[in-house]
């Protein structure tokens, strides 16, 4: 039996999580067409994450991202040289002794702490708005998923005036887990392109 996801080191976690999204990522065909996340197209996702993370890395640490490709002319150029230059970082062993700093996250925390937090996150959410986009298979790892509802429930009346996600959206009676946390996170869980 493997081991949940939930209790993956930082760079193991990752490294699935986001062969999961690459996966997702290869597997779209149109990348003009709509999201979940009503102002995005497909490529505004990768653009997404592509666009936030360094300068969050950056402006905590002494780590430097290299730039590439526009996710608005290469979303899979874009997403691939992020990710190869993420797995880099959660599995060079000196990174562990990083510290990162930062309002949001933290003080002297950890970098592969931090990215596992925050980031790993963004790109398992984020492989539901792509796959659902592109009408490929949407389903997430049922335990992170269910550890993270449980954590971010718990944190609503933090979290929500944090704008990072919409209001609560209606879900049906014969609701999914996954549906009830698309509900939770502003989006429509039956949205379809």
């Amino acid at each position: 039996m493997s081991t949940p996801l939930t209790q993956l080191p930082p760079a193991e976690k990752y490294r699935l999580i986001a062969a999961r999204f690459t996966e997702v990522v290869h597997g779209v065909t149109d990348w003009d067409a709509p999201t979940p996340v009503k102002e995005w197209r497909a490529r505004d996702v990768v653009g997404h994450l592509a666009g936030w993370l360094p300068p969050m890395v950056e402006a905590g640490s002494s780590v430097r991202f290299e730039g590439g490709p526009s996710a608005d002319e290469d979303p899979v150029g874009a997403w691939t040289a992020l990710d190869a230059q993420v797995q880099e970082l959660l599995t060079d062993a000196a990174a562990a002794t990083i510290l990162h700093s930062n309002p949001h996250t933290g003080q002297d925390r950890p970098l592969p702490e931090v990215v596992d937090q925050v980031f790993t996150a963004d790109v398992f959410f984020h492989t539901w708005d792509l796959a659902r986009s592109s009408g490929q298979d949407d389903t997430l790892d049922p335990d992170l998923l269910h550890a993270a509802f449980t954590g971010m429930s718990a944190m609503e009346e933090q979290l929500r005036p944090s704008g990072q996600f919409g209001q609560q959206q209606p879900v049906p009676e014969d609701a999914t887990e996954q549906e009830q946390f698309f509900a939770f996170l502003g989006r429509d869980p039956r949205w379809t392109a």
